[in-house]
């Protein structure tokens, strides 16, 4: 019953009550637990709304939504060379993006905190922070916000203007706000918007390179850059 309501509901619609729906499930997932648990409820809910929506399937659709991961979630499992190669492929792009936008933003985070020295301090165990920011919150978001959600806005709006080789539309903006916003819910500060504006990245990142895997590696290095800038400033 509910799946047939559902198909009855535009397409662009039906992706936008998703959306508000599960970011409103992550929300209150996050309501009354441990620090040490939010991202792994949060992340557990994305991922589990993925799964379900594109996921389960298991056939060639799962490419065309960005989240074949290299051939790894298809069905059968791409051969290892071109899984490793689509890998690198990302992390390239991820890697040529930092190098460009890392500097600035470094700036930027210092003079808005009003930090005299930048400086980047990395957590106490690094590879389990790398693997905690990979794992649990870059690839439940951009499964979902970009895999998920980008793509099926694109489908019903279309891509109108191409920006750098990316062929985008309005549901890089559309997607990004309902991100931004799903962050100032978990954390109720102003400060919480400003996700918008990487979001804008990772959703350039999967048109331009066909997936998330690019936007996941991105993803990944801008939390651990902006939490060890906090930390190297003394903030948290």
């Amino acid at each position: 019953m509910i799946a047939a309501r559902l198909a009855s509901i535009p397409p662009a619609t039906r992706a936008l009550l998703i959306a508000l729906l599960v970011s409103g499930v992550a929300t209150a997932a996050s309501w009354g637990l441990r620090d040490s648990i939010v991202a792994t409820a949060v992340g557990g809910v994305f991922l589990g709304a993925t799964w379900l929506l594109v996921l389960r399937r298991r056939d060639a659709e799962v490419r065309k939504w960005g989240l074949a991961l290299g051939g790894l979630l298809e069905v059968p499992p791409a051969p290892f060379r071109i899984t490793l190669r689509d890998g690198l492929f990302a992390l390239g792009w991820a890697v040529l993006l930092a190098l460009l936008i890392f500097p600035a933003f470094a700036v930027g985070f210092a003079r808005y905190w009003n930090v005299r020295a930048i400086a980047w301090l990395p957590p106490v165990k690094l590879a389990d922070a790398v693997l905690g920011q990979l794992v649990v919150v870059a690839l439940p978001e951009e499964a979902f916000f970009r895999g998920y959600l980008q793509t099926a806005l694109d489908r019903a709006w279309g891509r109108r203007v191409e920006i750098f080789g990316a062929h985008v539309g309005p549901a890089l903006l559309v997607s990004s706000a309902i991100f931004a916003l799903g962050h100032l819910a978990t954390v109720p500060h102003p400060a919480r918007l400003a996700v918008f504006f990487p979001s804008l990245v990772f959703g350039w990142l999967r048109a331009r390179t066909g997936g998330i895997g690019a936007g996941v590696a991105f993803h990944t290095m801008c939390n651990l850059l902006s939490d060890g800038l906090a930390r190297g400033s003394g903030l948290h």
